[in-house]
């Protein structure tokens, strides 16, 4: 990480966007609570994470910045270090009483602002201030350590900054996402026909065809992923039970996935994790890259920040190293 205290000069360019924004945050204050900019008339509803769009990206980061530090993540749905950042970050903002705020830009939908930003690797975190980049770091962090650059960046200029309007209130969850809800997509009705009648493959089929219009769709992914899960535990497929099968046979790497795959059916994916994880311990070669994609595969049903899936990942990384 970069020391909060130090201007990562260069990593953004303002120009003449961040004078605009200056100019316009002086007139506010000129004008007072009573004045003709109706912009600083009355409470506002602030949200202290939120999406950053080409729309927003002057008001709520660069003019926002003057008032409170905004940090804005560079990441992507298709990293799970992104996610983890995203979900602390996320946390972090929205217990923080809008000492800071937290803009988050989907580098896959906006690759505009990412490259607008400077941004050379996902996932990024800059921290601006006054329209000026404070500090930034590439990667994923720690919680622990996170919240501790959080704090360094709000002491370092918070109180140099003109602060939120008196009265400033901090927008619910629904008012986080920016933009209502889409209308839903009419193949999802279509993949959840096809799954309750039993065809797993033309279930997938559909969710093959969503994510070839939006491979960062995480939601589509798990979906997916759900689904290859049920196919292989299907009864029509197997009959015997995949769990006393893996009991009885430990050195068997199919009869151990299949025994993962029961468990995280079962409401166990702890015990399926560890499964796999004392399976890689004992494999070699091809059957251990199996072991690990599977791992892979599981921890994907899961969101990235959910604690079992974290403590997990990092008893793969042990077992691979």
């Amino acid at each position: 990480m970069t020391d909060p205290n130090r201007f990562a000069g260069g990593v953004v360019d303002l120009g003449e966007v961040k004078a605009r924004a200056e100019a316009r945050a002086q007139r506010q204050a000129a004008a007072g609570p009573g004045g003709a900019d109706t912009e600083s008339a009355g409470a506002e509803a602030v949200a202290a994470f939120f999406t950053v769009t080409e729309e927003n990206f002057e008001t709520e980061v660069l003019r926002r910045s003057i008032q409170v530090p905004v940090i804005v993540l560079v990441g992507s749905g298709r990293s799970d270090v992104s996610e983890e950042l995203k979900a602390d970050l996320r946390e972090l903002a929205e217990a923080g009483g809008l000492q800071f705020l937290v803009g988050y830009v989907d580098a896959d939908a906006t690759p505009q602002i990412a490259q607008a930003l400077g941004v050379r690797n996902l996932p990024t975190v800059l921290a601006i201030g006054a329209g000026r980049p404070l500090a930034n770091f590439e990667g994923g962090q720690p919680r622990e350590s996170l919240r501790q650059w959080v704090d360094a960046v709000i002491e370092a200029v918070g109180g140099q900054l003109q602060g939120l309007p008196p009265g400033t209130v901090q927008a619910g969850a629904e008012a986080a996402e920016q933009d209502a809800e889409p209308a839903e997509d009419p193949r999802l009705t279509q993949a959840t026909e096809a799954l309750n009648a039993g065809d797993f493959d033309a279930a997938i089929a559909v969710y093959d065809e969503m994510l070839a219009e939006n491979p960062a769709d995480a939601e589509i992914k798990q979906a997916r992923g759900t689904v290859e899960l049920l196919k292989r535990l299907d009864p029509a497929n197997r009959s015997t039970d995949a769990l006393q099968d893996a009991e009885d046979d430990p050195d068997n790497v199919d009869k151990q996935l299949a025994g993962a795959d029961a468990e995280v059916v079962a409401g166990a994916p702890e015990q399926a994790f560890e499964r796999l994880l004392a399976t890689m311990k004992r494999t070699t070669g091809d059957d251990k890259a199996r072991v690990k994609d599977r791992l892979l595969e599981l921890f994907a049903l899961f969101e990235p920040a959910d604690p079992r899936v974290r403590e997990a990942r990092t008893k793969l990384a042990s077992a691979l190293f």
